[in-house]
């Protein structure tokens, strides 16, 4: 989609050369200044009832008299956030959806000037409405067909500004469209060879180097906890490694690492039935990482990023790894598997000291990990997990500006207790108590070389219910955390 600040002078809103117009209109009051066709139409919906300026109303006002484009909308914003400005946004696209807009000219009224972020919450609203799923669904609606979206501002400070943001969170948002097509699709159209064929597309079209290592490549390194989860499946496991180069070979590489099964059934520690056709998503970390290195391509920072995706499948069969099983991982530490639906951490722990290869500034890994990750943040914040405090912020910091929160948890020693075996190095699992946080207690185990944190995007990764999809979270507080790291 292209994206572009486009200078306005008083009165010059209503004569706009767009498909359609969407005000955002901030303050219980229409903005003085406002051109007079703009603010009569709006006057007499408010005084008809089709519209009022409170919080979480919009209305479609098709034609108005005096005005250029030939459809308006109008959404009230709640105050003067981002994350408000981003919800009326996309409250007024979806009034506009099915119209046929090719070009949209979005203008803000109330407040103060519009600088990077806001310019980059409307982007971001832009893309998020515009996806639409139908790789496997002939009979979907055509995906809307806007291209174009105009940023009207008032003078060239502002603009500059703006520029900056949309730019960002057009990158983001085809980083964030990417992940969910991805995560999106079925389990048998996206295998870890499939995934491994997707990675491949998006890193040429890039330009970015990526290496794919097939079962005997992963055999010869020693990845013996990865093939673990992957040997109860037909379908042969993938390593994905892909390099950003925006700096010196010298500098070192921040690494993203993502948890890529592309379907869990549990294996022998078999899920229940119910929403299974869910655990398609576990590959949402996976996808993320290949739609932050497709933004962060695209926004071009100085600096290194490697993106590495452990893609398999964790299914049950007369091959497949057994509760009590002991095995053994790249790092030589020995594994006892009590449950076989903790596998994400299985492949996880390999794939991080595969890494130390790099000799990493950082390296965030990026998973569907655990319920109970779920259980304690719902589907609004991932989980942070991290022992260095500034490595903590910064990712925190970061979600605040994508609005792609995230919380930080607790990774006292004493977690560390219920992971002891009388077989082996470590244990899988611990209780049920604390499970995110027990979870991110074995991963540490792996890092002790890195400066490393830990993302559970169990609970954001994807929606339920009616609106059942993947979100692409968390790329915009990926692609953030990396474009500070440049600055």
């Amino acid at each position: 989609m292209d994206f572009r600040t486009q200078l306005t002078v008083s009165g010059a809103a209503s004569r706009t050369s767009a498909d359609a117009l969407l005000l955002l209109v901030l303050g219980d009051s229409l903005p003085a200044g406002l051109d007079e066709p703009l603010a009569q139409g709006l006057s007499e919906a408010i005084a008809q009832g089709d519209f009022s300026l409170k919080p979480g109303k919009s209305a479609y006002l098709r034609q108005l008299a005096g005005v250029k484009t030939p459809r308006v909308a109008v959404a009230a914003v709640r105050d003067g956030s981002t994350k408000a400005l981003k919800a009326a946004t996309a409250a007024g696209l979806v009034l506009l959806k099915g119209l046929g807009v090719k070009h949209l000219a979005v203008q803000v009224l109330g407040g103060g000037s519009l600088g990077a972020a806001e310019a980059e919450a409307i982007a971001a609203a832009a893309s998020e409405v515009v996806y639409l799923y139908n790789t496997t669904k002939p009979s979907a609606s055509p995906a809307p067909v806007l291209n174009k979206l105009s940023l009207l501002v008032a003078s060239k400070a502002e603009a500059k500004a703006a520029d900056e943001g949309l730019v960002r969170g057009a990158a983001i948002g085809a980083g964030v469209a990417l992940a969910r097509e991805l995560a999106n699709r079925p389990g048998n159209h996206c295998t870890p060879t499939l995934f491994a064929h997707e990675a491949r597309k998006m890193a040429k079209a890039q330009g970015l180097k990526i290496e794919v290592l097939d079962k005997k490549q992963i055999e010869a390194l020693g990845m013996g906890s990865f093939l673990a989860v992957s040997q109860g499946s037909d379908e042969p496991p993938r390593f994905i490694v892909m390099h950003y180069h925006g700096a010196a070979k010298s500098e070192p590489p921040l690494v993203l690492v993502g948890k890529g099964v592309t379907f869990d059934s549990g294996g022998i520690s078999l899920k229940p039935g119910g929403e299974m056709d869910e655990m398609k998503f576990d590959m949402g970390g996976a996808a993320s990482v290949v739609g932050t290195l497709r933004a962060v391509a695209e926004l071009k920072p100085k600096l290194n990023l490697i993106g590495v995706i452990a893609a398999c499948e964790n299914m049950p069969s007369g091959r497949a790894l057994k509760p009590g099983d002991v095995i053994t991982s790249l790092s030589g530490q020995t594994i006892e598997v009590l449950n076989t639906d903790a596998e994400g951490r299985l492949i996880l722990c390999d794939a991080l000291t595969y890494v130390e290869r790099f000799k990493p500034a950082a390296v965030v890994d990026i998973a569907t990990l655990t319920g109970a990750c779920v259980v304690a943040l719902g589907g609004v914040r991932s989980g942070l997990f991290s022992t260095d405090d500034s490595l903590a912020a910064e990712l925190q910091a970061a979600g605040d500006a994508a609005l792609d929160t995230c919380w930080r948890m607790p990774t006292d020693d004493e977690y560390d207790e219920g992971l002891k075996s009388n077989f082996a190095d470590v244990a899988n699992i611990a209780g049920r108590a604390g499970g995110a946080i027990t979870a991110a207690m074995f991963l540490k185990r792996f890092t002790d070389k890195l400066r490393w944190a830990h993302l559970d995007i169990a609970g954001t990764a994807w929606k339920s219910g009616a609106a059942k999809g993947a979100t692409g979270r968390p790329v915009g507080l990926l692609t953030h955390w990396v474009l500070a790291q440049a600055k």
